[in-house]
C-alpha cells in the first residue's frame, strides 16, 4: 500500500490514506458550529487530506465536554453543520463527523480556562456514568445511568447520526476512547456496574453494540462507520489490547469499517511511553488479529514516517491531528516529498 492510494470504504473512495483526526475547537455557542468551524475543516480540505473529520460533537448537551462543544442534538446545529461539510466535500475530501458523549469528563472548562471541572453555580451541570466514579479528585461525582438513561443516551446516538446525514456528512466516527462515556462503560476502572451492562467484557462492551447497531439502522449501508478506541487505559487491570480486539472483531461484525487506534484517556496521571508513532503497534495488531482496517494516530509528524506506516501494512488511514493544526497543507507538503500529486484547486493550481 501506498500513503497515496485511493481507500475503498463502503461506496466511497477516499483519495488518500491521510486524515484529518477529530480534535475539539471549543469555539461553539449552544453546540452550534460557526465561521471558525467552517474555516478551520475547509482549510484542511483544501490542504488535500482524503478525510476531514469534525470534532467530538455531543449528541445530548449533558454529553459535551465544555460549554464551548459543537453539537447535534437539534436540528439548528444540523443546519449549521451543512455548509460545511458541503464544502468540505466540494474540496474532494470525505466529510466526516465524530459522535461522542463525554460522560463524568463532561461539564469541563475550556483547555485555556484551565480545564478542570467547571465550578458549581458557573454553568456547570450534572454528569452522567456507568458508575458514581468522578474522573479525579475534586471532580464532579457523576449520575449512575440507570436503563431509562442507557436507552436515552442510545436513542441520542441514533439521532445524531441520522442529523449527521442530513447535514450532509458521509462518515461518522463513533467515540469510543479517551475516557469518554463509552470508553467509560468499556474498561472495569470506570465501570463497576452489577447488571447486564457491566462486570464480564460481554457486558462491559454491550453499550458500544447497542449504540453501533443503533446508528447503523439509520446511516446507508453505503457510507462508512468508524469506531476510535483507547487500545490500552496503561493501567493493570484497566482495558487493553486483547480486549480491543475483540470489541473491534465484533465491531466489524455489526457494520464498523475501520478501527481508529489511539489510547489512554480514562484516568489521570497515568505515565504513558511518549515517542513517535508510539500506538501504531496497537493499531497493527488490531489490524492483522481482528482483520478490520485500522487508523493510526500519535505523534506522527513527518510525510516519511506516515507513508511507512502504510507501507508496512500496519494500519490503513494515518489521522494527523497537531500536526493538522499546525500544518493545514500537511497532505500536500508531504506528497511533493514522496513525490504524489493531489490536484490543487483551481484558484491555488499557480502556487502549486
Amino acid at each position: 500500500m501506498d500513503l497515496f492510494d485511493p481507500l475503498p470504504q463502503r461506496g466511497l473512495s477516499l483519495r488518500n490514506r491521510l486524515a484529518v483526526a477529530p480534535m475539539c475547537q471549543y469555539s461553539a455557542v449552544d453546540g452550534m458550529p460557526d465561521d471558525w468551524h467552517l474555516v478551520h475543516l475547509g482549510s484542511r480540505a483544501v490542504g488535500g487530506a482524503g478525510v476531514v473529520i469534525a470534532e467530538a460533537t455531543a449528541v445530548s448537551p449533558q454529553g459535551r465536554i465544555s460549554p464551548g462543544d459543537t453539537g447535534l442534538w437539534n436540528d439548528a446545529q444540523r443546519d449549521a453543520w451543512q455548509p460545511i461539510a458541503r464544502f468540505i466535500t466540494s474540496q474532494g475530501a470525505i466529510a466526516g463527523v465524530q459522535l461522542a458523549h463525554a460522560g463524568r469528563k463532561a461539564s469541563s472548562q475550556r483547555p485555556w480556562d484551565g480545564g478542570g471541572p467547571l465550578p458549581t453555580g458557573q454553568g456547570d451541570w450534572l454528569t452522567e456514568a456507568p458508575s458514581a466514579l468522578p474522573f479525579d479528585t475534586d471532580w464532579h461525582t457523576p449520575k449512575m445511568l440507570d436503563e431509562t438513561g442507557i436507552q436515552n443516551v442510545i436513542a441520542d446516538f441514533r439521532a445524531a447520526a441520522q442529523r449527521s446525514l442530513d447535514a450532509g456528512f458521509e462518515l461518522i466516527e463513533l467515540h469510543a476512547a479517551h475516557g469518554y462515556l463509552l470508553h467509560q462503560f468499556l474498561s472495569p476502572l470506570s465501570n463497576q456496574r452489577s447488571d447486564h451492562y457491566g462486570g464480564s467484557f460481554e457486558n462491559r462492551s454491550r453499550l458500544v453494540r447497542e449504540v453501533i447497531s443503533a446508528v447503523r439502522e439509520v446511516w446507508p449501508s453505503h457510507l462508512p462507520l468508524w469506531l476510535r478506541v483507547s487500545a490500552t487505559d496503561w493501567v493493570d487491570g484497566g482495558w487493553d489490547v486483547a480486549q480491543s480486539v475483540q470489541l473491534a472483531r465484533d465491531a466489524k461484525l455489526l457494520g464498523v469499517d475501520l478501527i481508529d487506534v489511539s489510547s489512554g484517556g480514562l484516568v489521570p496521571h497515568v505515565k504513558i511511553p511518549l515517542r513517535p508513532g508510539y500506538q501504531v503497534p496497537f493499531a497493527a495488531q488490531i489490524r492483522h488479529e481482528a482483520e478490520i482496517a485500522t487508523g493510526a494516530v500519535g505523534l506522527i509528524t513527518e510525510p516519511e514516517q506516515a507513508a511507512a506506516i502504510v507501507a508496512n501494512d500496519e494500519a490503513d488511514v494515518v489521522l494527523m491531528a497537531r500536526e493538522s493544526l499546525r500544518d493545514p497543507y500537511f497532505p500536500r507538503r508531504a506528497a511533493q516529498q514522496l513525490g504524489a500529486t493531489i490536484e490543487a484547486p483551481a484558484p491555488y493550481q499557480r502556487g502549486w
